[in-house]
């Protein structure tokens, strides 16, 4: 069963957006799995005090995306291939440059100055992991 107790309490944007967010983060780090059974959406409405119909909203754009089986009056999968994986790892990771992108701009700071501190940030990044690989 899908856990919602790393739910971040506080976030971003709307709340049926956040659990989105939270479930395609999930399958993109391989923490849910093909088959895994999600919460009723009364079960998580009552876990994040929200209405169910906020869950309801989020659960529908996850079977939309396909990341998500439901059928009337039964329990919720999810539903993950390779394809699916790597779409949600991309979406996950387009809204975060994007994120980085606008606040970079909103600092005043020049394409080629952000493009030349991510290329040091990157190689610097890239010599802690090796070394914590040793």
């Amino acid at each position: 069963m899908v856990s919602f107790s790393d739910f971040p309490a506080e976030g971003e944007g709307p709340i049926y957006l956040r659990i989105v967010r939270f479930i395609r983060s999930g399958v993109a780090s391989g923490r849910i799995a093909d088959g895994d059974e999600l919460p009723s959406r009364r079960v998580v409405s009552a876990l994040l005090g929200v209405n169910p119909n906020t869950v309801q909203k989020a659960y529908r754009l996850l079977e939309e995306e396909g990341l998500m089986i439901s059928r009337s009056g039964a329990k919720s999968f999810a539903r993950v291939t390779p394809e699916l994986r790597e779409a949600a790892r991309e979406k996950i990771q387009r809204e975060e440059l994007s994120a980085l992108v606008s606040a970079l701009r909103r600092g005043g700071m020049e394409k080629d100055a952000a493009l030349a501190l991510i290329s040091r940030l990157w190689d610097e990044d890239a010599s802690i992991t090796e070394g914590e690989e040793e």
